[in-house]
């Protein structure tokens, strides 16, 4: 009789956790990076290796982060061949280098800490970050003082800082390729930018006339088909689709959250796929292929034990989709 696979695997972490990674290197399936949330300055960032024989995560390493991690990327190397190095947001952006020690614990050190502000001791924090698959030298950040800096993690130098918005940005998100980022914001508008035409940038959809724009607080670009963006309002139970060819209308809203979305993640191998979660305690897996007819319900629906914060989908194994919710990890088969 064939052995059944397993389609969750749940880690308790010591602390309530917020920013979460899945590793893209070939050589490490199942290692994620999460970040814990304390409201003080001192906080951590973990290393998680799946023992798959055992069925349960250990930690390989972990190391201390000021502030909570308000994002963790590890490099996009699909190949496996360049350092193994993980990036973090809260007040700077961080560069750190992974080493292994043994097939189970590995050490950590910070190889860069990215300043753009270099006349002032105050740092306006960073909300989010973007790290370009196309080029890993480049990550964009953006941050509450209005702006978003585009960097050269190589050199440790900002290749430019603009003004992005009217009012803070809550986050950053690469099309395909190195020159098209977008960014969402309290202002309530998603905007379009060309690295290689930065003097103006493309209002693509706005939630509300000015002055009563809701904040837009997260942003999703499919991977799969540079057409699409996905962004949600805070406070709300709906999930925007936009089709950057269509400005200003939503191509659908997805409407299967009894409370507030929190995070967004598209399918990395499917163009019609995209994933949502929230304060109702479900992540919810919605068909878009019917497009532009009403996608009605989600095809796959999943319930955590408890709001779900933190969601991402695993890029080197598109089959398993991570939440974090309170102080537990679970990776789920789907």
């Amino acid at each position: 009789m064939a052995e059944t696979k397993k389609e969750i695997f749940t880690y308790q972490a010591p602390w309530e956790l917020y920013g979460m990674s899945w590793s893209v290197r070939p050589d490490k399936k199942f290692r994620l990076a999460i970040g814990s949330f304390i409201e003080e300055y001192s906080n951590k960032v973990q290393v998680l290796q799946l023992n798959e024989a055992k069925g349960s995560f250990v930690e390989a390493s972990v190391f201390d982060h000021p502030y909570p991690t308000t994002k963790i990327m590890w490099v996009p190397d699909k190949v496996g061949n360049r350092p193994d190095l993980l990036a973090t947001t809260g007040d700077y952006l961080r560069i750190w280098e992974v080493q292994n020690n043994s097939s189970s614990t590995s050490s950590v050190a910070m190889r860069k800490l990215l300043n753009n502000n270099k006349n002032s001791e105050f740092c306006a924090p960073l909300t989010s970050f973007d790290w370009n698959e196309t080029d890993p030298s480049i990550v964009g950040t953006s941050s509450i003082d209005t702006t978003c800096t585009i960097w050269n993690v190589e050199t440790g130098q900002a290749k430019t800082q603009l003004i992005a918005h009217d009012k803070e940005v809550y986050d950053i998100a690469f099309a395909c390729g190195t020159e098209v980022f977008a960014s969402v914001g309290a202002d309530g508008s998603v905007r379009l930018f060309d690295l290689r035409s930065l003097e103006h940038s493309t209002i693509i959809y706005e939630s509300q006339p000015p002055p009563d724009a809701m904040p837009l607080l997260r942003l999703a670009w499919n991977k799969q088909d540079a057409n699409y963006l996905a962004t949600f309002m805070m406070d709300s139970r709906s999930v925007v689709i936009l089709d950057i060819r269509l400005p200003s209308i939503p191509v659908a809203e997805l409407q299967g959250h009894e409370q507030s979305v929190n995070a967004i993640a598209w399918a990395p191998h499917s163009h019609c796929h995209i994933c949502t979660a929230g304060d109702d305690a479900q992540a919810l897996i919605w068909d878009l292929q019917a497009l532009p007819r009403p996608v009605e319900d989600p095809i796959l629906a999943y319930k955590a034990g408890a709001e779900v914060n933190q969601l991402q989908w695993s890029s080197s194994q598109p089959d398993w989709v991570a939440i974090g919710f309170g102080s537990c990890m679970q990776i789920l088969r789907v």
